[in-house]
């Protein structure tokens, strides 16, 4: 390129420069430019005008001469690298790669130049080595242009974060209207981030792994995650359509192999092992294909229900089959069953490392004598919902909660370690316990308790002091809590406990409205309030209390119930391992 000093009349902004949109921002380079000049040449271009450049990047340094001109009044000519017309594709590309040098665009600005890029002439692999990018993440600045003109001005504001941008660029323009006028009613609940992604697709998402069809004749759409870099399915009915003949064909074909009988689970119920016995296919075996409600399906080959199996066993399965005296009769086999039982009991009962592992076992999997139930966390409105799920201890949790899902070896995207076993039941995950340390053993048991323990219960206050949690360290006071508060005399006692007595007595007369923004005020330190830190409400720290003598606090009837029932000990932060016994 040609180096030459250009007056300032001879120059104007190109088209092709990224940041040819918008005020230029001046603060960091006006102080230099002042002071020195400009030393760093503009690229520039000829126009078709004869002695006229536009500039294909350095609009800043122009701006900035132009801003000291006018103060000194002494129009300096400008340092410019004249760079062949013609060619916007390589002007764009100058432009993007010093500005991204100078000054880190945001993702949109990025978006609009590769996109311009990209009608130039370039490919996502042309452009990526040019930037010191990869192809992927070229291909997921260039998602961007799924998006609505309003969802990117919102994303370019910092009013939408990442994740929930991601997700909107799987989602067609009219189900991106759809969430827009979500996001436009106060009154409804706008989902973002993950929650967006179960609306978006109406449930679960359905990967392109689930299916049992050939992609190459499925009809509908396929959406591209670039993000996550998987693919599903943009649409489930059309998903289903394909899936359920693929799944009535997968099981015929087990019928022409030779099974008695192929059973297909209605979608979504789980085939639980321990309900079911193993039998071979010249036994009568049976084929259970298990359907979940991703659309992924898996086979149990060769089993046959309890119940049926103890009619075989009573000789009562089928009429048509010929009897068979069976070598133990069923007193016999009562009386082996029970002696060979108490021996493994006793034996177990000296091994408590071992029994620690199948009372696991017992508790993720389940079986006839062991009914344990998770947690569901039920809610009175979205709102208080959306405060727990949003939480610092639910995020605490659920990073725990992944690492052992991790640590048995489960779906990472499974709900919880409870019921979360996929495999042939008891004997199949008490194996893979055996092969783990006491210590990752007990921080599965820790995470099934945790999923298993109920709310609301006298067990939670119990647990409180005896951990040593501190609700202030996990908790926020957030507008789910204080639009629920509608008491006049406890709103005014909180108002009390947060703002001050004095302030409250001031205000006793003032709406609830008002009282709930001096207590928003208070917690925040906006509008000339000094700022309360670490504020519980007196129902939720432990122990709990009330702030009025009328009664009715579950929290405080609770905790009196298990008051000094235990002491206090020292949290314990290391799972300690089970001593064997002698």
């Amino acid at each position: 390129m040609e180096l030459k000093h250009i007056d300032t009349a001879k120059l104007c902004i190109s088209a092709v420069n990224m940041r040819a949109r918008g005020k230029a921002d001046l603060s960091h380079i006006l102080p230099s430019i002042r002071a020195r000049g400009v030393l760093v040449p503009l690229i520039v271009r000829p126009t078709e005008e004869a002695e006229r450049f536009e500039i294909v990047a350095g609009k800043r340094r122009y701006h900035a001469a132009l801003a000291v001109a006018a103060e000194n009044g002494e129009d300096e000519a400008l340092p410019c690298a004249v760079m062949a017309a013609g060619d916007d594709a390589a002007a764009l590309e100058a432009s993007l790669i010093e500005n991204v040098a100078r000054l880190d665009p945001d993702e949109v600005t990025l978006w609009e130049s590769f996109t311009r890029l990209v009608r130039e002439g370039r490919t996502p692999e042309d452009i990526a080595p040019t930037f010191g990018l990869t192809e992927l993440q070229v291909k997921r600045t260039l998602a961007l242009g799924n998006l609505l003109p309003r969802i990117r001005s919102l994303y370019r504001k910092g009013d939408i974060d990442v994740g929930t941008v991601r997700h909107l660029t799987l989602a067609s323009k009219a189900r991106q209207r759809d969430w827009l006028a979500l996001l436009d009613d106060p009154e409804a609940h706008c989902p973002t981030g993950h929650q967006l992604k179960a609306w978006l697709f109406g449930g679960a998402t359905i990967p392109l792994s689930a299916a049992l069809f050939d992609l190459a004749d499925y009809p509908g759409e396929v959406v591209s995650d670039l993000f996550g870099e998987e693919r599903f399915f943009a649409d489930t009915a059309s998903f289903w359509a394909a899936q359920t003949p693929a799944i009535e064909a997968k099981a015929e074909g087990y019928r022409e192999a030779g099974w008695p009988e192929v059973v297909i689970l209605p979608t979504g119920d789980t085939f639980h092992s321990w309900e079911h016995e193993r039998c071979p296919k010249r036994k009568g075996g049976k084929v259970f294909l298990a359907v979940s409600a991703r659309g992924e399906v898996t086979v149990h080959e060769g089993y046959i229900s309890t119940k049926e199996a103890r009619l075989r066993e009573r000789g009562e399965a089928s009429q048509d089959e010929k009897p068979v005296r069976p070598e133990l009769s069923a007193p016999i086999q009562n009386y082996v069953d029970l002696h060979r039982h108490a021996a493994v009991r006793a034996d177990l009962a000296a091994q408590p490392s071992l029994a620690l592992r199948v009372m696991v076992a017992h508790a993720i999997v389940g079986s006839p004598l062991w009914q344990v139930r998770i947690e569901e966390q039920h809610t009175r409105c979205d709102a208080i919902a959306e405060s727990v799920e949003n939480s610092m201890a639910e995020a605490a949790f659920d990073a725990k909660r992944r690492a052992v899902l991790a640590l048995l070896g489960f779906d990472p995207e499974t709900p919880t370690v409870t019921r979360g076993f996929e495999g042939d039941g008891l004997p199949a995950l008490l194996a893979r316990l055996i092969e783990l340390p006491d210590a990752a053993v007990m921080e599965a048991l820790a995470i099934v308790m945790a999923e298993t323990l109920e709310a609301g219960s006298a067990l939670v206050e119990m647990l409180g002091p005896i951990l040593g949690t501190d609700i202030a360290k996990v908790w926020e006071a957030d507008d789910a809590l204080l639009d629920l508060v509608k008491d006049r005399e406890v709103l005014g006692c909180v108002l009390a406990d947060t703002a001050g007595p004095e302030i409250a007595a001031a205000n006793e007369a003032a709406t609830g409205k008002v009282k709930r923004q001096i207590i928003r005020d208070s917690l925040t330190g906006q509008n000339g309030r000094p700022k309360l830190e670490g504020w519980v409400p007196k129902w939720m720290a432990f122990p709990p209390a009330a702030y009025t003598a009328r009664g009715g606090v579950g929290t405080v009837a609770r905790s009196a119930k298990v008051a000094g029932l235990a002491a206090d000990p020292a949290p314990q932060t290391e799972p300690q391992p089970l001593r064997e016994a002698a």
